[in-house]
């Protein structure tokens, strides 16, 4: 058994599929089992490779039954809880970062301004297994009965200070409406609320409220085969990504350094004000590097990657 740890969320697996699927090609023969929280199964079956799915909630113990494990693969961190982790399930090796706090001593340094899809990639290179950090590409999810060719806003986030401003989504649905979109609105069922302030200060209908009415699979699904996205530096960007849908990442205070969409997939926009110092901040809403963001600027990134993909389609015609 191959066994790889990536208790987290939706962005933390997208961005870890390149190395996923390294360890399915070094592995052929071998079960390959992902310990990941169980929400994650419909995101997990549409990275494919994977057997099994264990179900991990954070750094519990893991119960890895069905067979002895002959290789553990930390992609969760960099430890020492996690690294312990795995060598409780007594592997025959583990591919993990230094720590020797946690008594692992090979594998390479840390590097906290590394980007996250390039993290993974670079530590199973150390120990000779070959990841390609551009294979981000999510297989698509059987069709549904949700809207196609629809714009998503995604204005949630777990965390209060990536979220952008309430109200400037709201200017931006108008905006993108009177532009002939189709807007609709997502998020989990603690953000319904928001989501629905949104559209009623925007003029949507109530039937544009998605949020807290689609699970993983099915916002999935509405990914895929949306006009474009707009979000913060959350789960909802990295699915654009994977399915090569136009979208603008709204960052803040974390760089697109470390998080944001490949450069050379033009598709994909990360607007970010800079580091800078932001003296003043109490820690409480949208970040100052997020806020420092205007509408317009957001308008403006739409109509860049909206070219992109008209000229990527005269391109194939």
């Amino acid at each position: 058994m191959i066994l790889a740890l990536r208790a987290l969320g939706v962005g933390d697996l997208a961005t870890g599929v390149p190395a996923v699927r390294a360890l399915r090609a070094a592995y052929p023969e071998r079960e390959l089992v992902l310990a990941a929280p169980a929400w994650l199964a419909p995101l997990v079956a549409l990275v494919g490779g994977v057997d099994r799915l264990l179900p991990s909630d954070g750094l519990g113990p893991l119960d890895h039954a069905g067979g002895a494990v002959e290789v553990a693969v930390n992609l969760h961190g960099r430890g020492p809880d996690s690294h312990r982790l795995l060598a409780a399930t007594r592997p025959g090796r583990l591919l993990a970062f230094a720590n020797p706090e946690a008594g692992h001593h090979e594998g390479p340094p840390w590097d906290d301004d590394e980007h996250e899809v390039a993290r993974w990639c670079r530590l199973l290179a150390a120990y000779g297994i070959a990841a390609d950090p551009t294979d981000l590409d999510l297989r698509r999810p059987e069709p549904g009965e949700l809207p196609t060719g629809v714009t998503v806003l995604h204005p949630g986030s777990k965390v209060a200070a990536k979220r952008w401003p309430a109200g400037r989504y709201a200017a931006l649905a108008r905006e993108l409406t009177a532009r002939g979109h189709r807007v609709v609105l997502t998020g989990d069922a603690g953000e319904w609320s928001i989501a629905g302030s949104i559209a009623a200060e925007a003029g949507l209908s109530p039937g544009a409220v998605l949020a807290g009415g689609t699970d993983l699979g099915r916002l999935a699904g509405l990914v895929a085969g949306a006009r474009l996205v707009i979000s913060g530096d959350t789960g909802v960007a990295h699915l654009a990504t994977g399915y090569r849908v136009a979208s603008v990442v709204l960052f803040g205070p974390v760089p697109p350094s470390r998080w944001g969409p490949p450069p050379e997939r033009r598709r994909h926009l990360a607007l970010w004000a800079g580091p800078g110092a932001w003296p003043g901040w109490d820690g409480v809403g949208s970040h100052p590097a997020l806020a420092a963001l205007s509408v317009d600027e957001v308008l403006a990134a739409v109509d860049e990657v909206e070219r992109v993909v008209r000229a990527d389609r005269a391109v194939a015609a």
